[in-house]
């Protein structure tokens, strides 16, 4: 594995998973294609962006010319993040779902077969399941999606796998549940509330509070992926959990604790439409043929992100008024070559 490719590399789970990567020795440079949406920044990669091993490309996954280009340049393998993630968005921008998380999946594997790609793994999340009152989806689980984040990412998973059987592309996909830790942009929960709570803010829970989810810190997620990446079945799938399982009631108990905060900064508001109440995903199959094992506990992994936000209020005070970052190619930043590891010391 000389050359990797990472889409959605500046993105939060995707830089996570580059800052890992980089540093092993059998790889000897990373590619990282990047829209550089709203979510997906530069300061991410930390001091990964200054490495000699890595290529920034700024660019689309929806753009086969620029994929082409890319792939043409002579990675072996492919890490493929690069998504519309956020639930809420999906609601009313459903389209743009749709067109990168499964048009932008099917460049994609297109240039993979095209330029002979010996590995390609695609992310996916434990939300194509759909809700389960009960119980939990094996990879062999129907795919249920209810919201459309999650229908579009069924459909990129459906994609990927497609490619595999008619195309014989080496082909895995993990699917993982919900990811937390530092450098997450503060639209999902844990970054939201944390960065409202640190500024004395209110923060907002639908319904009760009731929804069930499992917390999985980003750089276990990250190791799974590896795992799957050196080691798993072409055609295969592998969840990736492990994490702890809590209510959002209960989580915002934890992050009230740790902000210095009380009830009285929680107001309840009506539920979201098809807001499943409980994912859970069974990982045993990543455990027991890859070896998979989440190393990080809730407690300090929740402390470890909190500290991360407060110690850095730069990367996200700007979002708090409204303002977007820049998303500019890295060409056109001169600060960049001041980059600082950005690790909770």
């Amino acid at each position: 594995m000389k050359h990797l490719l990472v889409t959605g590399g500046a993105g939060f789970i995707g830089s996570h998973f580059v800052r890992r990567i980089i540093q092993t020795e059998d790889v000897a440079r990373v590619t990282v294609l990047d829209a550089l949406t709203y979510a997906g920044h530069i300061e991410n990669l930390g001091m990964a962006f200054l490495s000699d091993k890595l290529r920034f490309v700024h660019g689309d996954i929806r753009d086969a010319t620029a994929v082409d280009n890319v792939m043409a340049s002579g990675p072996t393998a492919v890490v493929h993040f690069a998504a519309e993630s956020h639930v809420d968005r999906s609601y009313a921008a459903a389209d743009g779902f749709l067109s990168t998380n499964v048009l932008g999946t099917r460049v994609l594997v297109d240039a993979a077969h095209r330029h002979g790609i010996d590995k390609f793994v695609h992310v996916s999340t434990d939300e194509v399941y759909g809700p389960l009152p009960k119980g939990s989806a094996t990879e062999e689980s129907p795919l249920r999606p209810s919201v459309p984040y999650a229908v579009s990412k069924a459909a990129a998973d459906l994609v990927a796998l497609g490619a595999h059987r008619t195309l014989g592309i080496p082909l895995c996909v993990t699917r993982s549940s919900n990811n937390y830790g530092p450098r997450q942009y503060p639209e999902k929960i844990i970054p939201l509330f944390v960065t409202r709570l640190l500024r004395g803010a209110s923060v907002t829970l639908h319904d009760q509070g009731q929804h069930v989810r499992n917390w999985l810190h980003v750089e276990d997620n990250c190791a799974g992926i590896e795992a799957v990446l050196r080691g798993g079945e072409p055609g295969a799938v592998y969840n990736l959990g492990g994490g702890t399982d809590l209510s959002s009631k209960e989580l915002t108990g934890h992050l009230l604790d740790i902000c210095g905060a009380t009830w009285d900064a929680v107001t309840y508001i009506p539920d979201r439409p098809s807001n499943d109440v409980r994912y859970s995903i069974d990982w045993s199959k990543a455990r027991n043929q890859l070896g998979y094992r989440p190393a990080h506990r809730l407690e300090d992994g929740l402390a470890e992100t909190a500290e991360w936000y407060r110690r850095n209020p730069d990367r996200w005070a700007p979002l708090a008024s409204g303002g977007l970052r820049c998303t500019t190619p890295p060409a056109s930043r001169p600060a960049l070559a001041s980059l600082e590891d950005d690790r909770v010391r």
